[in-house]
């Protein structure tokens, strides 16, 4: 059978999934790793055993007789360097974006090139230390010198994979252009900081077209050159869809995609939790962020340990139009310091002994939430498109997508069921259709 497979590395699954020619998956697997700690016992991928994984699982779908690979492409996590040394060996751990940017550090950077917001509008890239990734290579430089003298050349995660599979070093948009503070969206190069500091050398070539001839023994195999994942999930979308749209991508954060926004990020916008990413052919997409799911676990467990009902009592809640008419308190967040519309910290807690049952305090969560997001999507020009579609785990949730539509009475609002969405991007970009549709995974929803 000839299938087209993508390597769909995330934080804490990894897994490759195979297509047909119709894009149906027809073989998934999927793996947990366990971590490691680097020299400062903080936590992160465990890069030698990653390897030999993608190594392994390779080795074995390009043997197995039941498949004929035609292409191959890779989606990972973003803001994650590979750093190989002169016999394209790992110098060092993957570092966590989550791990601490030193404060001296931190000083000595912008005493150097100036002030933080203004660098932040140029690269699109809030300031947010490790998971700045370019920032991680101005860390090794100044922090562990010796080693970074030792690189040969650094690969963003997914083209570090990309590079196991194939033997190929490519950077790729995608990586470069999600929060990396590496590029100059008013140059589309590489910023000036970067150059000065000699690290734009150690990174990889960046490549115009979208995939290459592999060769293994005889066989020719496409290969793409690796996608950042967030970017990668906007594809099937970006190519199934002909007119301006918002995407909601939602998970533990709620990541809202405008690629049809061409106005230059203001600091009002970057103060408030937006940046931009770049599709893989190199155009900008205006994004902003909630921590909509952080939260909504966190006050799920409050309201589910108040009324003493199950953990995942929500799942069965219904929406009920009489709950959300009741007077109720202000909602307040507990974990969007520092993040989404309004990172001011917030000192006051939501009140959920004002509710009389588990349900209606539920009801009040989403309707805080959805609010919260409203605004989110104001600043990426939400008036400017016509649809929205909304992905990830609150597609499913009736009482979130009854209020967007209500809310956006002007739109069209779908909810999507593309559990694959990243994988599907990346199995798209690699193979370019002429043409590409949904086929049951899309409905709208009325108010």
């Amino acid at each position: 059978m000839k299938v087209t497979a993508v390597f769909d590395i995330g934080r804490t699954n990894k897994k490759y999934i195979l297509f047909d020619e119709k894009y149906q998956i027809i073989d998934e697997f999927s793996e947990s790793l366990p971590e490691t700690t680097d020299e400062d016992g903080f936590p992160t991928e465990d890069i030698e055993l990653l390897t030999k994984w993608v190594q392994d699982r390779w080795a074995a779908l390009l043997e197995d007789p039941k498949y004929d690979i035609k292409a191959v492409n890779v989606a990972a996590y973003g803001a994650s360097l590979v750093h190989l040394d002169a016999s394209n060996k790992p110098l060092t751990p993957l570092y966590s974006y989550l791990k601490p940017f030193p404060e001296d550090l931190l000083k000595q950077f912008y005493s150097t090139y100036g002030d933080p917001t203004r660098l932040s509008l140029q690269t699109g890239s809030p300031a947010m230390g490790m998971l700045n990734s370019g920032m991680q290579l101005y860390w090794l430089k100044y922090t562990y010198p010796d080693i970074y003298k030792q690189i040969a050349s650094t690969l963003h995660l997914p083209q570090y994979i990309l590079y196991l599979l194939t033997g190929r070093k490519v950077s790729d948009y995608t990586s470069l252009g999600c929060h990396t503070a590496l590029w100059s969206f008013e140059m589309w190069d590489y910023h000036d900081w970067v150059k000065e500091e000699g690290i734009h050398k150690k990174l990889a070539p960046v490549l115009a077209s979208s995939s290459f001839i592999y060769r293994h023994n005889e066989k020719g195999i496409q290969s793409g050159f690796g996608l950042h994942d967030s970017s990668s999930a906007l594809i099937p979308y970006r190519m199934a869809v002909k007119k301006p749209f918002v995407l909601l991508s939602t998970g533990t954060w709620c990541i809202n995609f405008n690629s049809f926004a061409s106005k230059p990020m203001t600091s009002y916008q970057l103060e408030r939790d937006c940046m931009n990413y770049l599709t893989p052919e190199g155009s900008g997409v205006t994004a902003s962020r909630l921590f909509m799911g952080r939260e909504h676990d966190y006050q799920v467990a409050r309201i589910a340990e108040y009324f003493r009902v199950e953990p995942d009592f929500y799942k069965g809640v219904v929406f009920n139009e009489e709950i959300l008419k009741a007077e109720t308190p202000p909602f307040y967040t507990a974990c969007m310091t520092g993040n989404g519309p309004f990172p001011e910290p917030n000192t006051q807690e939501w009140q959920i002994s004002a509710f009389a049952s588990a349900e209606s305090a539920y009801h009040h969560l989403i309707k805080g939430l959805t609010e919260l997001l409203y605004v989110s999507l104001d600043l990426i020009g939400i008036n400017d498109v016509q649809a929205i579609y909304i992905d990830g785990g609150f597609a499913r949730n009736e009482i979130f997508t009854k209020l967007m539509a209500r809310h956006y009475s002007n739109h069209s609002v779908y909810a999507t069921d593309l559990p694959y969405a990243t994988s599907l991007g990346a199995a798209l970009h690699v193979t370019r259709p002429q043409t590409f549709e949904f086929s049951k995974e899309i409905y709208e929803i009325k108010a």
